[in-house]
């Protein structure tokens, strides 16, 4: 890596001037293509000039031309500290942008030269120093030619004395590599030859096969290689010395090869036959470096399973274990791949890291980074990085034994514990698709359990509580940052901890809806031109009309077979029915099972699975009838408003009537009040009673669902919604066919509308009008596309548009505001709508990221913040009647 001086030319010691000779052969100066190239010469040695010769004008940054920004005089030495100042925040933001950058001064101090090897270890970038080293008087006749030059000749022969002094410690100093450049004509003959890095291979675009953790287990890598389609090539004692991929595939190993398994040398052995056979492609794990080290006879501590390796490798060939320690000597740190969209380290890489060449670069790609702390079984407690990552490339890596692998942030750790007993996995990509082959037997007993009974422990990070105590902040895709209140987040808590499911299967909690903009029509507060025109005016033509089932909101999630959720949700079981706040929907676990047994045949019935290609669906759905969840509270305020109304009243009337036929005047307008207030109560009777009915097992439920929400991989909630009704649609045919007596599903109505066609949008209404004439309780108007946001401003993406606006008809909203509600439409048309509306667009954008999350195989308790902030949200104070 280091470039000498030339064994035969002058000693650079002796201050002995080099002569002036023959021209010089071609000379090529080897730089890296991210790298801060230093010169380093006494005024007059030709710098400026080199630089303009070798290096385009932008990636050249000049004292002189620093000190003419401070000062405008190129030549004012006084401007000389600001001017550095200068230069040097220049330099770091080319650097921290990825930028070859050239400095074009003396630099012949070594004061000058340390903050510049400084700013290069700040950035992870390789320092590179050409010394041009001229003889004095060439550069003092040089500088007599430039009349602002007005410095005698002592100032270029202290210079050169102080470059002399610094040649044999310039890589002391810290630089990589010295290009000692002696005399005009080396200097005039020099080539510059930009080299990429050793970890830029973004030209290699797959696909490929990464492998996990392999840790000596050969039996395991060959069987993965053989389910990954590689056709293994033996020698001839039968031992793997390369596999052939299938075409055009590369597999890519993420270190930690050696040690602990039952077969090292033989890992290796293929290893580095299908690295050599360019069929493979190997960074260096922890246990690469620490084996290569103690090979190459360093102090090392023998130690997690190095005695292993070294004692396998001591029966092998000196020949093949010098062929491992050049093998292990050479793996770079990490590789950027495919265009930049892949990194593949060991132990994982923040984006600023990415490409970069470090010590500390190589040390966190080796190691991770710690927290200092120790855990109850005295391993490190690593500094989770991926939890705050960020980046675009997909970052693959090893290092830290899950027993299930998930995608978090854009990030992926293929540990499987193979050789403790777990297994060993590939992640195909771009496919994106994880291939793993159990271990034959637990080889080496892990000091930390590979598998905990605490939920998320699978996915390698349990729940914690730190996760959702005080004040938090949750990104979403759709919504941005979204805070919840340290007191909203102790009250979800309550709840959450206290009633709700298992939270592995707690995957999403419905949002809350907000009401259309309130009606000034005569006789309602909610009508749906309003949805309509609130739409149009958001620059959405295409909604559709759902019915609104007056029900309970349950979320289900049916397993296909009793294994299906395990694999996803590490739950086995047919599923579950919760509540919009993750509570059981149903006590009786053995009716939940019947429920849920219904929606499998339905869904096996009508190829949802197959089509899909899952093992589990989870839908949106109202669960009927009110009464099945909701007897408490008919019971409590609804039935008791009916029945007070029903005493009270016929006697007011019977009072106001005797009194008007014993002559009493002035009476008639009291008493048509108290009809109007007895019909009312009479219709509020009636309006909550359409939505109770008994129900013995599964006789009398009906479900209704309206959205199929996710599946394995798919977030399906991001779809059109008539695809949505399209899929429930064959769901409730399924089940209408097998139980034609008694079936469980309900349709959900619904109609296409164009918001901006007068007859559409009176269809639509008079729709509305006869389902709430009919008892039901209204719609819910919803964006065709699902997802909508408005028009972008300024660079920036649209506000995201409500995701529906509930329409409910005069005699359900009876219900809600009161028997008489009708009679105060002006003070109710005074409601304040815009919290609700914050509310139900914030819980939204957390259910979608829940969603994606869980598409996306991530760990639960990455899919588990959202869905508890949807939670916490839910005790924002907010008129419970929207």
């Amino acid at each position: 890596m280091t470039e000498s001086t030339d064994p035969t030319s002058t000693d650079p010691g002796t201050g002995a001037e080099p002569t002036a000779s023959a021209p010089a052969a071609p000379r090529r100066l080897p730089v890296t293509d991210l790298a801060l190239v230093v010169l380093v010469g006494t005024s007059g040695a030709g710098k400026s000039s080199f630089a303009r010769r070798h290096f385009a004008a932008t990636q050249v940054i000049s004292s002189d031309f620093c000190r003419g920004l401070v000062s405008d005089d190129e030549n004012d030495q006084s401007a000389s500290a600001d001017a550095f100042d200068v230069l040097h925040y220049i330099v770091g933001k080319r650097l921290a942008a990825g930028r070859l950058t050239v400095v074009d001064a003396t630099n012949v101090q070594p004061g000058a030269r340390k903050q510049l090897v400084a700013l290069a270890r700040e950035h992870d970038v390789l320092p590179i120093a050409i010394v041009l080293d001229v003889p004095p008087g060439v550069c003092v006749e040089r500088n007599r030619a430039r009349p602002e030059r007005d410095f005698g000749p002592q100032v270029v022969q202290r210079q050169h004395r102080e470059l002399r002094r610094s040649l044999n410690g310039l890589e002391r100093e810290g630089f990589r590599r010295v290009h000692h450049l002696r005399g005009e004509a080396e200097v005039a003959a020099a080539e510059i030859v930009v080299e990429r890095r050793w970890n830029d291979l973004r030209e290699r675009t797959g696909p490929f096969d990464i492998v996990g953790d392999v840790h000596g287990c050969r039996a395991e890598l060959e069987t993965l290689l053989d389910k990954l389609g590689y056709r293994l090539v033996r020698d001839e004692q039968g031992r793997p010395v390369d596999a052939v991929p299938p075409a055009g595939r590369t597999a890519v190993f993420v270190g930690d090869l050696v040690d602990r398994g039952p077969d090292t040398p033989g890992v290796l052995r293929l290893v580095m036959g299908m690295v050599a056979g360019g069929h493979a492609l190997c960074v260096p794990g922890n246990h690469e470096n620490k084996l290569g080290r103690a090979l190459s006879g360093r102090q090392v501590t023998v130690s997690h399973g190095l005695r292993e390796s070294l004692d396998q490798l001591a029966a092998e060939s000196p020949e093949f274990v010098a062929e491992v320690r050049s093998f292990i000597r050479d793996l770079v740190s990490h590789y950027v791949l495919d265009e930049g969209r892949l990194v593949v380290c060991h132990a994982g890489l923040p984006e600023k890291y990415h490409g970069r060449t470090s010590g500390r670069v190589r040390s966190h790609a080796l190691y991770g980074d710690t927290t200092g702390e120790t855990d109850e079984y005295g391993l490190p407690v690593r500094y989770p990085w991926a939890e705050e990552y960020r980046g675009k490339p997909l970052v693959v890596y090893g290092h830290t034994p899950v027993l299930v692998p998930s995608f978090l942030n854009n990030t992926i750790c293929l540990d499987t514990g193979a050789v403790f007993g777990g297994s060993l996995t590939a992640l195909r990509y771009p496919e994106r698709e994880l291939v793993s082959v159990p271990a034959e037997r637990e080889w080496y007993a892990p000091v930390r359990p590979l598998v905990s009974d605490a939920p998320g422990a699978r996915d390698g990070r349990p729940l914690d509580l730190a996760d959702v105590i005080g004040r938090r902040a949750v990104e979403t895709a759709l919504h941005g940052r979204i805070a919840v209140r340290e007191e909203n987040a102790a009250a979800a808590l309550e709840v959450m901890s206290r009633f709700a499911l298992d939270p592995r299967l707690l995957a999403y909690l419905p949002p809350t809806m907000a009401p259309s903009p309130t009606s000034q029509r005569e006789g309602y507060l909610e009508h749906p031109e309003e949805a309509f025109g609130s739409y149009l005016a958001a620059g959405v033509r295409q909604v559709v009309c759902e019915e609104k089932h007056m029900g309970s909101r349950a979320v289900l999630l049916v397993a296909r077979d009793v294994a299906a959720l395990e694999r996803r949700f590490g739950v086995a079981g047919p599923g579950a029915i919760w509540t919009r706040t993750g509570r059981a929907f149903l006590d009786d676990q053995e009716l939940t099972a019947a429920v849920l047994d219904r929606i499998r045949t339905a869904a096996e019935s009508a190829g949802l699975f197959d089509e899909l290609a899952t093992g589990w669906l989870l839908l949106d759905a109202e669960l009927l009838p009110w009464s099945l969840k909701a007897v408490e509270l008919l019971r409590r305020q609804y039935a008791a408003v009916g029945a007070a109304a029903g005493a009270v009243l016929p006697e007011v009337l019977d009072a106001l009537r005797l009194a008007t036929e014993r002559g009493m005047g002035g009476l008639a307008e009291l008493t048509e009040r108290q009809r109007r207030r007895a019909a009312d109560a009479t219709a509020f009777t009636v309006a909550y009673r359409r939505y109770c009915w008994p129900t013995e097992g599964l006789t009398g439920i009906r479900l209704a669902p309206f959205q199929l929400l996710a599946a394995e991989g798919a977030n399906l909630a991001a779809r059109p919604h008539d695809r949505h009704l399209e899929w429930l649609d064959r769901l409730v045919a399924a089940d209408a066919a097998a139980h034609p007596a008694e079936p469980l599903l309900r349709t959900t109505g619904r109609l296409l509308v164009d918001t901006a066609d007068e007859a559409s949008t009176a269809a639509a209404t008079a729709w509305w009008e006869k389902l709430t004439a009919a008892g039901g309780e209204g719609m819910v108007v919803k964006p065709l596309a699902s997802v909508v946001r408005g028009a972008a401003r300024e660079g920036r993406p649209g506000r995201l548009v409500q995701p529906g606006l509930k329409v409910r008809g005069r005699e359900y909203l009876r219900i809600i505001y009161g028997p008489d509600y009708t009679e105060h439409l002006g003070v109710l048309r005074g409601r304040a709508l815009g919290h609700k509306q914050s509310l139900a667009l914030r819980e939204y954008a957390l259910g979608m990221e829940a969603l994606d999350r869980l598409a996306n195989g991530e760990p639960l308790w990455r899919v588990h913040e959202p869905v508890f902030a949807v939670l916490a949200l839910e005790s924002e104070p907010v008129d419970p009647r929207l």
